[in-house]
Parts: C-alpha cells; structure tokens; sequence
C-alpha cells in the first residue's frame, strides 16, 4: 500500500487513461511479481540474491529506468485529461508496469526475506508458496485498484494544466528520489 513507483504509476495511468487501462496495465507488474514469487518458491531468488554482478545489473536497470520515467514526467505537457485518454494503447502501459516492477530488486529481496517465514517445512512447501503468492498478488490487486480509484478521484482536479503539471513534477521527483535510492541500496537493506 506504500506510494511507491508501481503504484504512483497506477495512479496517474488511472488518472490519464482511466480506471481499465491502469488496471489492464498493471497486470505487468503482477506478471513480473509472478515470476518473482514462483523464483523464491524454486529457491533460485537466493542465487539472484548471492550474486553481486546480478543483484547489481537489475538495480542498476531500475534505477535508469525510474529515472527515464521521472525525465518524461518532469518533461510532459500538461494536456487535459480528455485529450490525453486516446493516445497511449495498454500494451504500452502493461510493458512499463512490467519493467518498473522488474527492474526493482527491493521485490525480490522482500519475497526472499517475508515469503518464507510463513511456510512450514513439513508439509507441503509448494502449496504453501502457492496460497502466499495468491494472496500477496490478490492483495496488490487491491492496492492497485486503490490507487486507480484516487486517480480517477483527482482527474477533475487535474484538469487544469497548473495542476496537472505540478502533479507529473511531483511524481517526477518521487520516481528520481526512488531511483536514486535504489542506486544507494545494498543487498542486505
């Protein structure tokens, strides 16, 4: 439920393009925590998590791409809501929720660290992995569907251009600030 990057993006996709496409959208980000929580079930996370050059690679393509994000944001005209819905397909925001969750190593980690404090080696590990996963990702559903809502609740707000731009430069700094510090992040934080 944290502002994050995922769910800032979420928020201003809702907002942009509407409640469909930021859910639609954001269907990325549960395919990339899919394959996140199915390696920690498999237990190769903790190989991504013992290897310098791959905990590396992946931190640091997060972080250039929250900051290309933020770039486009800080950059972006102020355009009204209504003009705006018909130029970006779903696809494009499904691939960029993807990438943004994908390249965010801080997920990975925490799935290594939370997941396997609830499973109980002596039964079923993979059923167990199953039900955790389930209910993390129907979860992020919510907290996804939650922030689409409150973007939709500020269209009207943003509907003028002043506003609208001081929110993409707000968000714009979230994502360079959470860029910047995945950059600074070591693997045992």
């Amino acid at each position: 439920m944290t502002p994050g990057p995922n769910n800032l993006l979420a928020m201003n996709n809702a907002r942009c393009y509407g409640f469909r496409a930021s859910m639609i959208g954001s269907l990325g980000r549960i395919l990339a925590f899919s394959a996140m929580i199915t390696l920690t079930a498999s237990g190769l996370a903790v190989i991504l998590y013992a290897s310098e050059t791959v905990f590396f690679a992946i931190k640091l393509f997060g972080a250039l791409y929250l900051f290309w994000i933020a770039f486009q944001l800080w950059r972006s005209t102020s355009i009204p809501v209504t003009d705006s819905e018909r130029h970006k397909p779903v696809k494009a925001l499904f691939k960029q929720e993807l990438a943004l969750a994908a390249g965010n190593p801080k997920a990975i980690l925490i799935f290594t660290a939370f997941l396997p404090q609830f499973v109980d080696t002596s039964a079923s590990v993979n059923t167990q992995f199953f039900v955790l996963g389930v209910t993390f990702l129907g979860l992020e559903i919510a907290a996804i569907a939650i922030y689409a809502v409150f973007g939709i609740y500020l269209r009207q707000w943003f509907e003028q251009p002043k506003m609208a731009r001081w929110f993409n430069r707000g968000c714009a700094f979230v994502l360079g600030l959470s860029g910047g510090n995945l950059l600074l992040m070591n693997r045992q934080s």
